[in-house]
């Protein structure tokens, strides 16, 4: 029997659930992958590139099944559509990792010293907005059984008011990190700071679409 329809047969929500954690353990690769960019190791980098590509094909395959599979008249507090538009914004979280990797490993990119721990530091709190946003998706069940009303509806506003918290912090980071970088700018090629830039950028965008899952889920719990 394909694993989809034995998720479904569970819980409705459960092949969405099953996605995100997919997400996040594409996602969760990405601090040791930078450890190898820091130290060099780039057969280590390649290994973990592919590990990350790997895992992202794996979550794409879990939405291609979970919308082929999902039934047009679910008998729930939620539309179809909307469970649709939730699942195309975990994906994208796992898009943007493998956008990351992909690039650093084909530059074979160095990293600045002089802003190695701000990276951590910044990669670290964008990572915890995704992780946010799985812990609030596992509460999906718990939404269901409850009709999307009353105590677990609290809750996971609550975890959607925290992501929103995890996303600014990255923001600020992102701002502090880019002001280091531009201090560092004359003395580094200009091609590489133009994509020391655009890694800083996807950075970011790891915990916005991890917001933007947030938000969907707030729209959920809207309706």
């Amino acid at each position: 029997m394909n694993p989809i329809i034995d998720l479904f047969a569970s819980s409705p929500m459960k092949p969405m659930q099953t996605h995100m954690l997919k997400v996040q353990e594409c996602v969760g690769k990405l601090p040791d992958f930078f450890e190898a960019v820091f130290a060099q190791d780039w057969e280590q980098v390649d290994t973990l590139q592919q590990l990350i590509r790997t895992l992202e094909n794996e979550a794409d395959e879990l939405k291609k099944e979970l919308r082929l599979h999902l039934p047009k008249g679910l008998f729930m507090p939620v539309s179809r559509t909307d469970l649709l538009a939730l699942l195309s914004s975990q994906d994208k979280i796992a898009n943007k990792a493998k956008d990351i990797a992909g690039l650093i490993t084909g530059r074979k990119m160095a990293i600045p010293d002089a802003i190695r721990q701000e990276m951590k530091d910044y990669l670290s709190r964008s990572i915890d907005a995704s992780l946010q946003a799985s812990k609030a998706i596992q509460q999906l069940d718990e939404l269901l059984e409850t009709g999307f009303k009353g105590r677990e509806v609290k809750i996971a506003e609550e975890m959607v008011l925290q992501l929103d918290e995890i996303e600014n912090d990255v923001d600020l980071l992102q701002i502090d990190i880019r002001r280091k970088l531009f201090a560092l700018e004359e003395n580094l090629p200009a091609v590489n700071v133009i994509f020391l830039y655009q890694v800083i950028d996807w950075i970011g965008d790891i915990a916005d679409r991890a917001q933007q899952v947030g938000g969907r889920l707030e729209l959920l719990l809207a309706r």
